[in-house]
């Protein structure tokens, strides 16, 4: 489904997208997440609301906290730098790790990355997923977007993957919703542009 800003540009497809952004048309209570209406993210159906760019991030903060972080950051940080490592070897574009553990009680850290074909994106998505299952033991809670490919979703609790064609992602831009987390690129996870490790690992 398209947005009603834009035809071009896809709804989102998170179905936690409430902790995400809020939408212009929204105002954000302190009762949580499922306090907000809910975004038609399957795109199977119209919810009947407005559909609009996010605004600012802080406006969804509220005292209570609904994470559970049974990483820890150190562990969410391993498993997005891992994330971003196969996204870089991958050859996505614009690769990098938003540090919200500041900002969200729901995250710790968003990897983002562009893909330039449906085929690219759905590689690195389902290497992702292989990779943090089986070097991690990390099993993914969900997955939205596949089909469509214009936004995929990994969700891994603390730590979620967006991969986004171009469009897309200039459309949302994540990074400016997010201005106030520290942004982590591949030289500040002590990984080269093409995902290879700046210091080896000692045998």
């Amino acid at each position: 489904m398209t947005t009603g800003n834009d035809p071009g540009i896809v709804d989102p497809p998170f179905i936690r997208i409430e902790a995400v952004f809020v939408t212009e048309s929204e105002t954000p209570s302190n009762d949580g997440p499922d306090s907000t209406p809910q975004t038609d993210a399957s795109g199977d159906g119209d919810t009947g609301q407005q559909k609009s760019k996010p605004v600012s991030a802080n406006q969804w903060m509220t005292t209570d906290s609904w994470a559970i972080r049974p990483l820890g950051l150190d562990g969410s940080r391993k498993l997005a730098r891992a994330a971003m490592k196969v996204a870089l070897e991958n050859k996505a574009d614009d690769a990098l790790v938003l540090d919200v553990s500041g900002q969200s009680a729901e995250f710790d850290f968003f990897v983002v990355a562009t893909g330039t074909s449906r085929r690219q994106l759905h590689a690195i998505s389902e290497q992702i997923d292989d990779v943090l299952q089986k070097d991690l033991g990390d099993l993914r809670m969900g997955i939205e977007g596949y089909q469509e490919s214009s936004w995929i979703v990994l969700d891994y609790g603390n730590v979620v993957i967006h991969l986004f064609d171009e469009d897309t992602r200039q459309y949302y831009d994540l990074e400016s919703l997010w201005a106030d987390a520290k942004c982590l690129r591949c030289e500040d996870l002590d990984l080269r542009p093409d995902g290879t490790e700046m210091t080896p690992p000692s045998e």
